[in-house]
């Protein structure tokens, strides 16, 4: 059993400072609570969403960002290891990502498991990101202790393509940060946006087997709402534990990963797609660039460091 923490934060805007001290008082719950192996913030955790120009004075180089979560979990009297997922605005000598790490945080090492790059940047409506931020050009599946896994932020998980690849290199475990500002209200008073989040990621769930952990940022900036619902989904589809739309909290769920075996002998849709799946990337009706090898980020490998 692999025990997950999601953490809905609302973060104060712009103040990293303030942010870090309070998570590491959430730190300090999760251990008091029973140490979770493996815990999730949301996209833009730190710092909050909506900062246009201010992501440039914001930003960390992604490895002084994982030292700073150790930090802060050592300071909250952090014992033994644990893996954490954080969204995070990245600088890359320069250039400016929204990126979410995987880490393996512990009282004397930490080490930066994989790095993944937001590919899809919403410039429409209330958001501007490709304004101001470079997008991710790989989604890449990555080991960690506890399998195969893969990250999306936010609007990449909207497009389907995305969570098949995943699926397709590997992963077992979907991770989600978001940060989803909250959209139309349905006939049972949720609103849409959380009920559409809700069905695309069962969706993902049933169709490749895998389980899907969502954190969601909450909380209000600019007067443009965040809906948390922060939540896990199991390789069926079903809906594990839930968060509400607004107010921080901590969702915890335990997971069995055998589970993803079963459900996907039950319904081999995973198997047919790689079976089929040549076929398809052959078809030149596609308007796919022939001979165009892409370009490599996020971190490979594992990096140390001992203190």
């Amino acid at each position: 059993m692999m025990n997950v923490a999601l953490v809905q934060v609302k973060p104060r805007k712009g103040d990293r400072e303030a942010n870090f001290a309070a998570l590491r008082e959430i730190f300090a719950q999760l251990q008091a609570d029973g140490k979770p192996d493996l815990i999730v913030l949301p996209e833009a955790a730190m710092t909050g969403y909506f900062l246009e120009g201010a992501v440039y004075e914001l930003a960390y180089e992604a490895h002084a960002f994982v030292d700073r979560l150790a930090a802060e979990w050592r300071a909250a009297g952090g014992k033994g290891e644990v893996d954490v997922v954080s969204g995070f605005f990245e600088n890359d000598r320069g250039t400016y990502y929204n990126s979410a790490v995987y880490a393996t945080l512990g009282r004397h090492e930490t080490r930066v498991v994989h790095v993944h790059r937001k590919m899809f940047l919403p410039t429409y409506g209330v958001f501007d990101e490709e304004r101001f931020l470079s997008r991710g050009r790989r989604l890449s599946a990555f080991d960690t202790k506890f399998g195969c896994a893969a990250m999306l932020i936010c609007e990449d998980a909207w497009h389907a393509i995305m969570p098949t690849i995943a699926a397709i290199k590997g992963a077992r475990l979907l991770i989600i940060p978001s940060a989803s500002p909250g959209r139309g209200l349905g006939g049972d008073a949720e609103l849409e946006s959380v009920s559409h989040w809700r069905d695309l990621m069962c969706g993902h769930a049933v169709e490749h087997g895998i389980f899907v952990l969502y954190a969601g940022l909450t909380g209000f900036e600019g007067g443009k709402g965040m809906t948390g619902s922060s939540c896990v989904i199991g390789p069926t589809g079903d809906v594990l534990a839930q968060a509400p739309a607004l107010g921080s909290c901590i969702v915890r769920a335990s997971i069995d990963l055998a589970d993803i075996d079963v459900a996907r002998a039950a319904l081999p849709l995973l198997g047919d797609l790689a079976a089929v799946l040549p076929d398809l990337l052959l078809d030149d009706e596609l308007p796919l660039p022939r001979g165009h090898a892409g370009s490599l980020d996020g971190t490979q490998g594992v990096r140390e460091r001992r203190g």
